[in-house]
């Protein structure tokens, strides 16, 4: 439990003490005591207006705890809808807006390639925006950014490209643009599904959530991997401080998956890792707008349990208590308010609990406050992205006809378009970093950045330096890899010489030397890192040397290096690594988190054969399969779990075990174009399945083919010749039931599709 120091006691101490003024720019968090609670008790506004306010009007709603304060960086109508936001390495702010989302109850325009990338500016430090320009117009929905040197990476929706867009000549326009990413494929899905992040790792690949890939930054264009398990989450992407990613699930209630391990090895999530409760929601303001009714309600009106918990972050900024510092955010846009989790790392098993129990970090009264990300900035800051608008789900969840789409009009919730936020929390006694140079900056300088005290900067020196290709601080780079450059007084952190030694690998400069005194360093995170830079050795079959000195390792206390000892021996072929992994498992037989690796390790080989199952289809018919598979794992996991076994939170009903919704082939059909709604077999899930009838017939067909031929084969008999053909699929099968019911536009019910059951 966090102890509680009356903050005006401890700065008056310290003032006598060191005569330092609380608001200097050299103020240090950590002589920030914070306090635990709140100035106004939790109560519940039942009378919200749907009226949009002003923002400084919006700012008096909201509930902060002692000491945090709201400050406006942006609004309307510089902004319109903003979603994501990044800054280059000089603190000039860039906002992907969404201009044509839901600005009617039917989405109409959805598609019309008329969103922006918007340049913000602070021309004096002010902390406010000041001056705007658009520095990419015409866009459909720009959903990812990312600033790399002098360029912005941007993909947009419904397409897989990346595009680096550059302004030569300083108007605030870009004037360049080249790919560095290019598919010819259109991407699936609708706006809500589809991915989001572009977040540059410290092990210098580049994530993205949805879509089974990740990206290596390589002579000015994006080299893809693939992740065998498939991606994760949904909206929003993070790391930690050491490297961790956290995604979330928005459609499953689940607020943080995937952090227990890289997705490079597969999915593991623990249970415990969150504690019973934790998806409990707490908002202030009676929140009717929900996908599954009042049933999803408290009896005071209020959001029950997280339902669209979106755009985390892993606070990693130095203008905040440091109490704070390493703490897990997260927004609920229809809860109207942001959660703050305490991260505690128990012998490598990452868990989360709730900052304020049974109560929201930052929670308001305004109806149209949607925060939809969150961001740690370079001036050491916590920002938050709100879209400031009536309707926050997509039209796929508000169809004609729904508990929803009532809500919506009766409310007139569709009026609010158009209008935008961006605000950063700031701590009183803190005064917020200043704005970096970093484009300026010699790459000496760079070096020196990563050991700052903000997240933020060590990131970004660390891709400067990468991109910059400068290899004249290697020397530099090896002795903060190893501590051999700070002085007694002043040593270099655990944090600067883990990003020194990931630069040395982002510059193709790790060597068996460096790896080897890293190795056995006595710092847990940098043996972790010196383990995952032995892959590349291990995977070449050059890996004598690199074994005897992972041999050693095998008796490593720490079950969190051992556990990273498992994934990474896991990636080489060889006979020796093989027994070394299975000295680790015969040693650690009821160590929860080894056992649980060991069993990801098992489903990811797995994946990797997934084709074997699909030998005796015709080759056709197997690349039908295989590609539903890549939709199936990009998409389905979110509400029916992985493999289709279902969620704990029950917010869609299993696809396989006693449950065989896949039996149900025209009925599956008849699902994925129109949609399914209200109980299941008897059960009440959480949310509805929305219509997927906007794909084409061969989409249907080969995720349908996946789940009936590759899920379904472990439950169906196998009776009769035409087993097969029955099981598969054609786009055929799905365009005759579109055509049959080619008129219809609400969601099926169970008990439509049970009726025309074939025998």
């Amino acid at each position: 439990m966090r102890q509680k120091v009356p903050v005006l006691i401890v700065v008056t101490l310290l003032n006598l003490i060191t005569g330092c003024n609380p608001t200097d720019d050299k103020a240090d968090p950590g002589q920030v005591s914070e306090e635990f609670g709140f100035d106004t008790p939790h109560a519940v506004s039942q009378t919200p207006s749907t009226q949009p306010l002003s923002p400084e009007e919006s700012l008096k709603t909201f509930r902060l705890p002692k000491g945090y304060r709201l400050e406006l960086v942006a609004s309307e109508p510089m902004i319109s809808e903003p979603v994501a936001i990044a800054w280059d390495g000089n603190g000039r702010m860039f906002v992907a807006q969404l201009e044509t989302y839901m600005q009617t109850v039917d989405a109409a325009g959805q598609n019309e390639p008329r969103s922006r990338v918007m340049l913000l500016e602070d021309t004096n430090s002010d902390g406010k925006m000041d001056k705007a320009s658009t520095f990419i117009d015409s866009l459909l929905s720009p959903r990812m950014l990312l600033c790399v040197g002098h360029e912005l990476f941007v993909n947009e929706t419904n397409t897989y490209n990346i595009y680096a867009y550059r302004d030569s000549d300083g108007d605030g326009i870009a004037d360049q643009k080249r790919p560095v990413f290019e598919v010819e494929e259109n991407a699936f899905g609708n706006v809500e599904h589809q991915r989001s992040g572009l977040d540059w790792n410290l092990d210098n690949w580049i994530y993205v959530t949805i879509d089974p890939v990740r990206f290596k930054y390589t002579n000015g264009q994006l080299k893809v991997d693939s992740l065998t398990s498939g991606a994760n989450g949904q909206w929003g992407l993070t790391h930690d401080n050491h490297g961790r990613l956290f995604f979330s699930r928005a459609a499953a209630g689940l607020a943080a998956t995937g952090f227990q391990i890289n997705p490079a090895y597969g999915q593991l999530d623990l249970e415990g890792s969150t504690p019973a409760g934790f998806d409990e929601a707490w908002p202030i303001i009676k929140t009717p707008d929900v996908n599954g009714g009042p049933r999803t309600l408290r009896s005071d009106s209020t959001l029950q349990k997280f339902t669209s918990i979106t755009g985390q972050s892993v606070f990693r900024g130095d203008r905040l208590p440091k109490t704070m510092a390493g703490d897990y955010v997260v927004a609920e846009p229809v809860g109207r308010f942001i959660r703050r989790a305490d991260m505690t790392d128990s012998a490598g098993i990452i868990s989360l609990s709730n900052v304020y129990p049974k109560d929201e970090f930052i929670a308001s009264t305004d109806m149209n406050f949607r925060p939809v990300n969150t961001f740690t900035g370079p001036d050491g800051c916590l920002y938050i992205v709100d879209m400031y608008r009536g309707i926050i789900q997509e039209s796929a969840w508000a169809q004609p006809g729904s508990y929803l789409y009532y809500q919506i009009l009766n409310k007139e919730l569709d009026r609010n378009i158009k209008n935008g936020r961006i605000y950063r929390v700031v701590y009183d006694g803190i005064k917020p970093g200043p704005p970096p140079r970093m484009l300026d900056a010699s790459v000496d300088q760079l070096v020196e950045f990563l050991d700052h005290p903000n997240g933020w900067w060590r990131d970004n020196a660390q891709r400067e330096i990468i991109v910059r290709g400068d290899k004249s601080v290697v020397p530099a780079l090896l002795q903060m890899a190893t501590g051999e450059n700070g002085s007694q007084a002043n040593p270099t952190t655990q944090l600067g010489r883990l990003h020194a030694l990931w630069t040395l690998e982002g510059l193709g400069e790790i060597n068996p030397e460096i790896i080897v005194k890293s190795l056995r360093d006595p710092d847990i995170q940098i043996r972790k890192a010196a383990l995952r830079m032995t892959e590349p050795f291990l995977k070449s079959g050059n890996h004598k040397d690199v074994l005897s000195e992972l041999e050693v390792l095998t008796g490593d206390k720490s079950q969190d290096v051992l556990g990273q000892l498992m994934l990474t021996l896991s990636v080489s072929k060889s006979k020796e690594a093989d027994l070394l992994f299975q000295r680790i498992a015969d040693q650690n037989k009821t160590n929860a988190l080894l056992n649980a690796i060991q069993q990801s390790i098992r489903k990811n080989d797995e994946a990797k054969r997934h084709g074997y199952r699909l030998m005796s289809l015709s080759e056709s018919e197997r690349t039908h399969g295989k590609d539903g598979a890549i939709i199936f794992k990009t998409l389905c996991p979110t509400c029916h779990g992985h493999d289709g076994e279902g969620l704990p939170t029950r917010i869609a009903p299993p696809l396989v075990s006693k449950f065989k919704l896949i039996e149900q082939k025209e009925g599956l059909i008849k699902i994925m174009l129109h949609g399914l709604t209200g109980p299941v077999d008897g059960v009440q899930y959480n949310d509805i399945m929305p219509a997927m009838g906007a794909n084409s017939d061969s989409w249907i067909a080969a995720v349908l083919t996946h789940v009936r031929y590759d899920l379904g084969m472990r439950s169906f008999p196998k009776v009769g010749e035409g087993f097969i053909n029955w099981v598969i699929v054609q786009p055929e099968h799905v365009k005759k039931i579109r055509e049959q019911y080619k008129g219809r536009s609400k969601p099926w019910t169970w008990e439509e599709i049970i009726a025309d059951k074939p025998q």
